[in-house]
């Protein structure tokens, strides 16, 4: 628990910028048009446009009881200023505790989706990627089986990305990178949904090849002490003794044969949702979703200030 809680702190530290020094997955992008690249362990939402990282975010995912789950998705429908509708279970506890009837959640700081709600995959999971009620949860293992945003970051990516985009939820616990000085770095994540997917041996093996490749050697004390603690702290295996500090940006290793296999889930791609999210049309979420939450009274929120709509299409619309 405190190792998760350190690396989470760690997390939300890192921000994007033309020198990301945070791990990109090593994983298959597609070279057209927009991918979302999802790493539960890594606590991290990747945006990628054309194959090249456009945008990068902390996120807050499904707890272990209600995990969010790995696979390959399409984004669906989008929707501003969403309703939130009361899973049953939260509204059977305040039925029990004598609470009054409520059934939908409207805009405002007691709405657990935020300003925007983003759907993935079939509406029928009610999986979305979506904005909060309690930015202090991000990052963290704290949701229902959604993908939280903090506000701001939420409304940027949803005017960013496009309805049918590809997006590849990745429990991807070892990660090799280089930067741009040829440097190989590692890191290893905490298992928390406990499926034991980390493979030393695929990942030093990659470590050792992107090593050869550059005419540096690895450090393979260090590499197997990174793989054994699993901290999610970058660590330089090639440095010696010298400054360990990320030189340009750092890019994922390419596959070989030779190097630890690519993310890539079993699961097949569910087709873009055809649904169209009326007005006031109130958003489901997996039954639990934010019971964590009090209903405060609402108070109305206008996003307007952080919408960019001179350049952009009417975001109080929904599609």
């Amino acid at each position: 628990m405190k190792k998760t809680m350190m690396m989470a702190l760690a997390l939300s530290t890192i921000s994007y910028g033309a020198h990301a020094n945070f791990m990109q997955p090593n994983t298959e992008i597609d070279s057209v048009g927009k991918h979302v690249v999802i790493n539960i362990p890594q606590l991290r939402l990747f945006v990628y446009e054309n194959g090249r990282l456009a945008k990068s975010y902390p996120i807050a995912v499904g707890k272990g009881r209600t995990q969010t789950p790995p696979g390959e998705y399409k984004i669906g429908a989008k929707a501003f200023n969403p309703t939130w509708t009361v899973p049953p279970s939260i509204r059977r506890d305040r039925a029990k505790k004598g609470l009054p009837e409520l059934k939908s959640v409207p805009l405002g700081p007691s709405n657990p989706l935020g300003p925007v709600f983003v759907r993935f995959g079939d509406p029928k999971l009610g999986l979305g990627i979506h904005g909060t009620s309690k930015p202090s949860s991000v990052p963290s293992f704290a949701s229902y089986g959604c993908v939280r945003l903090k506000n701001p970051n939420a409304i940027e990516f949803a005017k960013f990305i496009d309805s049918g985009s590809r997006v590849s939820v990745l429990y991807q616990q070892g990660m090799v990178n280089v930067d741009g000085n040829n440097n190989v770095w590692v890191a290893a994540y905490t298992d928390p949904y406990n499926l034991k997917k980390l493979d030393p041996a695929a990942v030093k093996a990659q470590a050792n090849e992107a090593a050869k490749k550059h005419g540096k050697t690895v450090n393979d004390k260090l590499l197997t002490q990174v793989l054994a603690n699993r901290s999610g702290q970058l660590n330089c295996v090639t440095c010696g003794q010298g400054a360990k500090k990320v030189q340009g940006t750092l890019q994922p290793v390419k596959q070989t044969v030779a190097a630890a296999p690519v993310s890539k889930p079993a699961q097949t791609v569910i087709p873009p949702a055809l649904e169209k999210i009326p007005a006031s049309e109130p958003i489901s979420t997996p039954d639990s979703e934010e019971s964590e939450y009090f209903i405060q009274p609402h108070q109305p929120v206008d996003w307007s200030s952080q919408l960019n709509t001179k350049s952009d299409e009417d975001f109080t619309r929904l599609w």
